[in-house]
């Protein structure tokens, strides 16, 4: 029996491979599926099944490619209803891999045909649980994603995940080790561990979803505090992983057409392209095409797309280092983004040898910052959690998720000064805003931990309860 879990730090996603005498099951593969074959190849292997745990969101699963190109079935699990062929699973139903069993585990809550697959060895005994978006390690998956396709309240869907989890789930052994179908980072929870891989016996121990004692109005209350917004491009992805999608090779071939900076700058002009800068922030800030957005590859930079660009058919052109464009392309597409026209040949330098102009970002370190913004407006625009937990006294708080809604708070007449946590978000809302044409911000180097360590008045956050 081998057990691997190929895990994507930036989508903290994990796909699994199983594979038992020569026969190989993939459980939620990443769009590129080309990896999975090759290592099955390399062992002299063939991918026999390819399980889905649901519909996924918040990523677009490799699964109708690599059904395609391997021949392997689709498994979903009851209630699904793809726009291909697939096998819709019974609940309790089994499928042999070598000398290993998969049985189906009907867990709807997350989504009404979510399902988790439990793994028995060779001897028949249950070793291991692939949990998808129903359990996480520390957390469950949110149950407000699925309400407008199930036509029910994220309360009636947490009640059904306080069910499924109670009834199939906590009754198996201590020592069966849970695979997640993702890890701290995930907007698909809210309290995720960092951790990957652990057993079901320590989650019914540290994870608060599982207390034993726990009613189901307790479980309710407990897993819909606290949600914040979806991301909105999670629809799409539903529907992609619904319906289909062109090959991952198309999209690689249409998004690596290099345009030199003439034809770049007509192809943004004749079809509304978003100009995506994935250099680092501190290449932005000293220069820039006008009116680009600043997404720095070396971030959460998909999920960040998908949160602010929103449309997946919204037509881009890439600006950054040309050994990076291909990443970038398939990033994009992990999360549904296809429709990459071009990227500027020879990289942002082959702007500047044409002699097109150019715009820049103040940014400034934190220690400057202390000395010359003391009655300034200062905007943070890091998640309100971070906010409410530590920000700069008499800082507005500005969630770059939401930057689009908060435009008419900053200032038009002074200067003011954008951070996040470390300098990566606040210069994605600093391309934003100037994109808007509001230039008079500023750019705090090293976010709010430098901003701390250089002695800025700080203060936390008061609970409301707790004054009087």
């Amino acid at each position: 029996m081998k057990i691997e879990q190929i895990y994507t730090g930036c989508l903290a996603q994990g796909a699994y491979y199983i594979e038992s005498n020569g026969e190989v099951a993939i459980i939620d593969p990443l769009r590129e599926v080309q990896p999975y074959i090759d290592k099955a190849e390399e062992a002299g292997a063939k991918v026999k099944y390819i399980f889905e745990t649901h519909f996924h969101a918040d990523f677009v699963s490799g699964h109708v490619s690599l059904s395609e190109k391997t021949g392997a079935p689709i498994i979903y699990g009851p209630n699904a209803n793809p726009q291909f062929d697939a096998i819709i699973a019974e609940d309790g139903q089994e499928f042999k891999l070598g000398e290993l069993s998969f049985v189906v585990l009907h867990t709807p809550g997350h989504t009404m045909e979510s399902t988790t697959y439990l793994l028995k060895d060779k001897n028949g005994k249950d070793h291991a649980l692939f949990t998808g978006d129903t359990l996480f390690l520390g957390d469950v998956g949110r149950p407000d994603l699925a309400q407008k396709a199930a036509s029910m309240t994220q309360e009636e869907l947490a009640g059904i995940l306080y069910d499924s989890l109670r009834n199939k789930i906590m009754p198996l052994a201590d020592d069966i080790t849970v695979y997640p179908a993702h890890g701290a980072g995930s907007a698909c929870g809210k309290n995720m561990m960092k951790e990957t891989v652990d057993t079901l016996g320590n989650q019914k121990k540290m994870n608060y979803a599982l207390r034993a004692d726990m009613t189901r109005d307790e479980f309710i209350k407990e897993v819909t505090d606290g949600l914040l917004p979806p991301p909105a491009y999670f629809p799409m992805n539903v529907q992609m992983n619904k319906e289909g999608y062109a090959d991952i090779d198309d999209v690689l071939k249409k998004g690596q057409s290099a345009l030199s900076p003439d034809a770049f700058e007509a192809a943004a002009n004749e079809t509304g392209a978003v100009m995506l800068d994935i250099r680092h922030q501190s290449e932005y800030a000293k220069a820039h095409i006008p009116g680009s957005i600043f997404i720095g590859l070396d971030g959460s930079f998909a999920p960040w797309v998908g949160d602010l660009i929103r449309d997946v058919q919204q037509p881009i052109l890439l600006i950054g280092d040309e050994n990076r464009i291909e990443e970038a392309i398939t990033r994009l597409s992990r999360v549904g983004f296809d429709n990459t026209l071009g990227y500027l040949e020879g990289g942002f330098e082959s702007w500047i040898n044409a002699g097109k102009q150019t715009d820049s970002v103040r940014s400034i370190p934190a220690d400057q910052f202390k000395e010359e913004a003391k009655d300034a407006p200062v905007f943070d625009v890091r998640k309100p959690g971070e906010f409410q937990a530590e920000h700069v006294a008499n800082a507005t708080h500005t969630s770059l998720s939401e930057i689009n809604d908060h435009l008419a708070e900053y200032p038009e007449d002074k200067t003011f000064y954008l951070h996040c946590a470390g300098g990566y978000r606040s210069m994605i809302a600093a391309s934003i805003l100037k994109s808007r044409g509001i230039h008079n911000l500023v750019d705090v180097q090293g976010g709010y931990k430098a901003i701390k360590e250089a002695g800025v008045e700080t203060t936390d956050y008061v609970c409301p309860s707790t004054l009087k």
